[in-house]
C-alpha cells in the first residue's frame, strides 16, 4: 500500500493546474444513462471515484472509450454510449465503495422505467440518508420499495408522469437525481428548495446540452418540462472548486504564492472569502485565481453550509490551515455530524482542537512537527498533507487511497510548486 512521505517547511510557489470538479463529473457521467447517442466528456479527472463509476456503469451495457492523450496531460477525454441497457441493477459489490453509485437511480428509472440499486458506501462522515432522493421520485410517480439493502423503484406503464416536491433541507445528490429523472418525464416537474450548487448548474448545463427543458438553472426552484428523448453531446467538466481550495490553503500555511490555474473565483467565493478573513490575499486572474500568504494567519469563525456558503468538503482543509493562525478560531459543521475525524490526527503533529459535537475550537500554535498520521476520509487526508507541508521535519500519510479518490496526481501538483514530496511503497 502506498504512502506520502513530506518534508516540511518549503514554501510553495507557481502555478498548479486544477483538474475537472469530481463531484461534477460523478453526476454527469450517469446521463450516458439518459440516451442512446454518444456522450463526450472532456476534462474528466483521473480519480479512483471515476474508475469506480466507470465501471459500475458497464454493468447497464455502458461502453466507454478513452481517446488517447499525453501521459503529462491532467485530465482526460471520455466517450459514454449505451445503445441499450443490458441491466437494471446496481450489485452492492460495486456501490458499497462509493456512495455517488446512487446516482444511477434517477435516470435508469427515466429510461428503462425501474431501476435496482443497493444502498450506497462512500466515506465514513456521518449519516447521509437517501430519503429525500426517494421521496422525490415518489412525488414524481414512482414506486419505491426497500428491501434486503437494495432500492427498487418503479415508474408506472408509459413512464413518469412527473410531478412537485419541495425540499425540507436542501441536499444536493437528491437534486441530482429528481433532475436526471425528470428530464424524461411525461409531464412538467417542480423542484422548489432544490440545492443550488455550481456543480448542479453543470448537470443543468449537460442535461440542456442533451435537449432537456429546464427553467431557474442556479436557482433554488427549478422547473423541468419532460421530454420524449435526449440525444448526445460533448461537454467539458466543470473545474473543482474544492481541489482549487485545498490547494489555496496550502499555498497559504506555507506563507506562499500560487497560481490555481482554471479555477473559476465565483464558484469558490465562500473559501475565498474565508480565506481573506484568515489573512490570505485572494483575486482573480486571467485564467484563474492567484493566492498569496505574506502576514501572519488570523482566527476566525466560520460554519458550513449548503451553497452559497461554505462548503462541508472544505472544512478539514481550513482546520488544517487555522491551526497555524495566530489566535482561536471556532468552526461549526452544519452539514454532516461526524466530520472531525481528522482531528486527532492532527495533534498527532502538535495541533490543539477541542471538539465538542458540531464545534471545533482551533487554538492556533507555534509550528506543527512532522508525525506518522493516517487517513480516515478524501478531505480528511488533504487536511494532513496541508499540515505536513508547514510541520517541521518529516511526516508520512497512510491510507492514501482516500486521497487518490478525489485529488489527481496530488503529489505532482504539488511537487510543481516546490514541495518536497513523494509517494512510496511500503515494503
Amino acid at each position: 500500500m502506498d504512502k506520502i512521505v513530506i518534508r516540511g517547511g518549503n514554501r510553495l510557489s507557481g502555478t498548479i493546474p486544477i483538474s475537472g470538479a469530481k463531484n461534477s463529473a460523478l453526476t454527469l457521467i450517469p446521463c450516458a444513462l439518459l440516451t442512446e447517442e454518444p456522450l463526450t466528456l472532456r476534462n474528466l479527472p483521473r480519480l479512483a471515484d471515476i474508475d469506480g463509476f466507470q465501471h459500475l456503469m458497464t454493468q447497464f451495457g455502458v461502453s466507454a472509450s478513452i481517446a488517447g492523450h499525453r501521459p503529462e496531460d491532467f485530465g482526460r477525454v471520455v466517450t459514454f454510449q449505451a445503445p441499450r441497457l443490458t441491466s437494471t441493477v446496481a450489485p452492492y459489490d460495486l456501490v458499497r465503495k462509493m456512495r455517488a453509485s446512487i446516482l444511477v437511480l434517477g435516470p435508469m428509472l427515466a429510461r428503462a422505467g425501474e431501476a435496482t440499486v443497493s444502498l450506497p458506501g462512500g466515506c465514513a462522515i456521518g449519516n447521509r440518508p437517501i430519503d429525500l432522493h426517494l421521496k422525490a421520485l415518489e412525488a414524481f410517480g414512482a414506486e419505491i420499495e426497500l428491501a434486503a439493502g437494495y432500492v427498487r423503484a418503479v415508474a408506472p406503464d408509459g413512464g413518469l408522469p412527473g410531478g412537485d416536491f419541495d425540499f425540507p433541507v436542501v441536499s444536493v445528490g437528491a437534486t441530482e437525481n429528481a433532475l436526471m429523472a425528470a428530464v424524461l418525464a411525461n409531464g412538467t416537474s417542480r423542484l422548489f428548495n432544490a440545492a443550488r450548487e455550481p456543480e448542479i448548474v453543470d448537470l443543468c448545463n449537460l442535461l440542456v446540452a442533451m435537449g432537456a427543458q429546464i427553467e431557474g438553472i442556479g436557482t433554488s426552484d427549478l422547473t423541468i418540462h419532460g421530454v420524449n428523448r435526449l440525444t448526445g453531446a460533448t461537454y467539458k467538466v466543470m473545474p473543482d472548486r474544492i481541489e482549487a481550495g485545498s490547494y489555496a490553503c496550502a499555498a497559504a500555511i506555507t506563507g506562499g504564492e500560487v497560481t490555481l490555474a482554471g479555477a473559476v473565483a465565483r464558484d469558490m467565493s465562500a473559501t475565498l472569502h474565508a480565506l481573506q478573513a484568515i489573512g490570505v490575499t485572494c483575486e482573480e486572474v486571467a485564467g484563474g485565481v492567484r493566492v498569496a500568504a505574506n502576514g501572519p494567519l488570523k482566527a476566525v469563525n466560520l460554519s458550513t453550509a449548503p451553497y452559497p456558503g461554505l462548503a462541508t468538503d472544505m472544512q478539514a482543509q481550513l482546520m488544517a490551515l487555522l491551526c497555524r493562525a495566530e489566535g482561536t478560531s471556532v468552526l461549526n459543521e452544519t452539514i454532516f455530524e461526524n466530520r472531525y475525524m481528522h482531528v486527532p490526527e492532527l495533534a498527532r503533529m502538535g495541533a490543539h482542537i477541542e471538539t465538542a459535537g458540531r464545534t471545533a475550537i482551533v487554538h492556533g500554535v507555534e509550528r506543527l512537527t512532522g508525525a506518522e498520521v493516517m487517513a480516515t476520509d478524501l478531505r480528511a487526508s488533504m487536511s494532513l498533507i496541508i499540515a505536513a507541508l508547514a510541520a517541521e521535519g518529516e511526516s508520512v500519510v497512510r491510507r492514501i487511497y482516500h486521497l487518490d479518490r478525489g485529488y489527481e496526481r496530488l503529489e505532482e501538483k504539488l511537487a510543481l510548486v516546490g514541495a518536497d514530496i513523494e509517494r512510496v511503497s511500503d515494503e
